[in-house]
């Protein structure tokens, strides 16, 4: 089999399952999201914990003219493609197709999966973005990898680059940590926007933030911002997670989360009014959990009107059920 008939028989395979995806949890997410969301609010998006979601960034914020997303895993170097023979291509793709295919059943990035993503021959990172585009009916226009000067500038990666670390592969590797990838609609022809994604692998607790600035630094030049968090196995509850916490809330005008977002106990203080979506009887076990946080949803649900979910954003509850938290400034 050749390579671009490997290629088209992944892509006949994956069409069910996005168009499948499509209806049952991005035409429902999408305009319920939507009708929640003030006509002011910056397009300028910041998704931590979010690696390998594009797909939901669009569905939450498909106007955004710049997402950021932050996670351990790095974007992935795309060159391997060129030299993968037609058998190892085929084994390469029906990897990424069934991570893919457990994505789009889940409707969240599953931390196992991205790290099993990053250590394939072809980049997880850079795949699921692209099946983002093809997801939400928009084209690739470029992809460039980039480094975080000390400043939070972004230093592109040029040829001299791959020359010099050629032959040291931890160097090379952290070449191909982060990724630009800019795109647009297909739909709203030449003139449409062009829309930025930004990857960045980065350890976003508090130890490696104040060991290297760059992140926070480039993060607060963008200003005033969205944010959205699920199934960030409930990092934001713990205290090693303090800073980035603070800038969301130093940063953020409006946030869409699951039970992994900002508890009410920072949020409230900080000036934030949260206003519940669904069910939540408690936090399913994933991460970083503790009794004080956990009450304090739960009370947070039990003290508004029960308003419905019509879909999973993210974790479910501990009983299995759908919940959404929108925190806002006042």
């Amino acid at each position: 089999m050749s390579d671009a008939a490997v290629v088209a028989r992944h892509c006949e395979e994956l069409a069910r399952a996005y168009d499948d995806y499509k209806k049952a949890w991005v035409d429902v997410a999408k305009p319920f999201l939507a009708s929640l969301q003030p006509k002011d609010l910056p397009h300028v998006v910041v998704y931590p914990f979010g690696g390998g979601d594009l797909v939901s960034a669009l569905t939450t914020f498909p106007d955004a003219t710049e997402i950021t997303t932050i996670s351990l895993e790095p974007a992935g170097d795309v060159r391997p493609i060129e030299r993968l023979g037609a058998d190892r291509l085929a084994r390469e793709l029906a990897v990424h197709r069934a991570h893919l295919e457990r994505l789009f059943e889940k409707a969240h990035s599953r931390t196992d999966n991205l790290d099993k993503e990053s250590k394939t021959e072809l980049p997880g990172e850079v795949l699921f973005a692209l099946a983002a585009l093809v997801v939400h009916g928009a084209e690739p226009l470029s992809l460039r990898y980039f480094r975080l000067r000390p400043d939070g500038a972004v230093s592109y990666v040029t040829r001299e680059d791959l020359d010099a670390a050629a032959h040291k592969p931890r160097e090379l590797h952290a070449l191909f940590e982060n990724v630009e990838l800019r795109f647009r609609s297909v739909h709203a022809g030449a003139g449409a926007p062009v829309q930025v994604l930004r990857h960045i692998a980065y350890n976003l607790d508090d130890s490696h933030l104040k060991a290297d600035g760059a992140l926070l630094a480039h993060l607060s030049a963008k200003g005033k911002v969205v944010a959205m968090t699920k199934a960030a196995s409930h990092l934001l509850w713990n205290e090693q997670f303090g800073l980035i916490r603070g800038w969301l809330l130093d940063h953020t005008d409006w946030m869409v989360s699951d039970s992994t977002g900002v508890p009410p106990r920072f949020a409230q203080p900080s000036g934030f009014v949260q206003e519940t979506y669904g069910k939540f009887a408690g936090p399913a076990p994933f991460g970083l959990l503790n009794g004080r946080d956990a009450n304090d949803l739960k009370q947070l649900f039990a003290s508004q009107p029960q308003r419905d979910l019509p879909f999973r954003y993210g974790y479910p509850d501990k009983d299995g059920r759908a919940h959404l938290v929108i925190t806002r400034r006042k």
